[in-house]
């Protein structure tokens, strides 16, 4: 048996889960389950941003949960067990990501996973399936949704780019020095001017957690239009937005990873940051073997 960890925002938990649909495909272990214990109320005590499972909030997301006792088996293991697996490494029963992309995750067996697996190569080749999978469902508020399905058909009939800003969360100190100073106004407006190059009429849809700041900076109506209106448990409908749109311009973080992922444009073009925390160290080779077909640009604006 496989037992995938789920852990962290929505964005996190979509590249868990996609992990476990590839794993299904491969030759590894078929019995593959997901633990969500990391949501359970006395796990969430200790998390400063506490989380739900948002995967549930998908329409008909298949979730194969493991039960307490298949977890147990994995974790709750004796002294001994511990000390034989720190001796002999076959023994160990955990498997935790230290590096961007693990080509041997595809061959473990009886093994618990544990990660946050943000490569684009790890389900490059699955998207289709993905795409088909992560159904959302619609704003409850008649308004909203209406004003939703009036963004989708606008975005898929004009020259539009998304444009993710995270500010909020990225901004308190702890988090500021890990995600800081990555996704920086050069990085951004030479994003814009890739696009803008490419058709001066480009259409800017600005997706951000800071919706006051982006009204100061973004205030040309004709230019740019503000997204806002999806909020609380519905705010996983901005990723449905933005994968409508011909463009999608990504901040380092992994929910506007999966605007972009879930885009089924066949012209579409997508930018991320070169790298996605400030303790990775990022080869420019690698990096465009690990994300093929996405444009890199630096902290400093320039195209890697």
């Amino acid at each position: 048996m496989l037992i995938i960890n789920i852990a962290g925002g929505l964005g996190n938990q979509m590249q868990q889960y996609a992990l476990y649909r590839k794993l299904l495909k491969t030759g590894a272990d078929k019995t593959i389950k997901l633990d969500a214990s990391w949501f359970d109320a006395d796990s969430q005590k200790g998390v400063l941003a506490k989380r739900e499972l948002e995967l549930r909030y998908f329409e008909g997301l298949p979730l194969p949960i493991c039960t307490k006792q298949e977890r147990a088996a994995f974790l709750d293991r004796n002294v001994v067990m511990k000390a034989a697996a720190k001796l002999l490494p076959g023994m160990n029963v955990r498997f935790t990501e230290s590096k961007m992309y693990h080509p041997e995750v595809f061959e473990l067996k009886n093994k618990y996973i544990e990660g946050y697996f943000a490569c684009q190569k790890y389900y490059d080749d699955i998207m289709d399936e993905l795409q088909s999978l992560f159904v959302f469902p619609k704003n409850p508020d008649e308004e909203l949704q209406k004003r939703n399905e009036e963004l989708m058909r606008e975005m898929e009939q004009r020259n539009s780019v998304s444009v993710h800003i995270r500010r909020g969360d990225y901004l308190d100190p702890e988090n500021a020095a890990l995600f800081g100073g990555i996704s920086t106004d050069e990085y951004y407006e030479s994003a814009m001017n890739y696009f803008r190059e490419k058709n001066p009429d480009t259409h800017f849809y600005i997706f951000t957690n800071d919706p006051e700041y982006a009204r100061q900076k973004y205030a040309d109506k004709g230019r740019y239009t503000i997204v806002d209106h999806n909020t609380g448990r519905y705010s996983l409908l901005d990723i449905q937005l933005m994968s409508h749109c011909r463009g999608n311009i990504c901040a380092n973080s992994t929910f506007s990873f999966w605007g972009a992922r879930l885009n089924s444009r066949k012209d579409k073009e997508v930018v991320r940051t070169f790298t996605m925390r400030n303790n990775q160290p990022c080869d420019p080779e690698l990096m465009h073997d690990y994300w093929k077909g996405w444009i890199l640009i630096d902290k400093d604006g320039k195209v890697r």
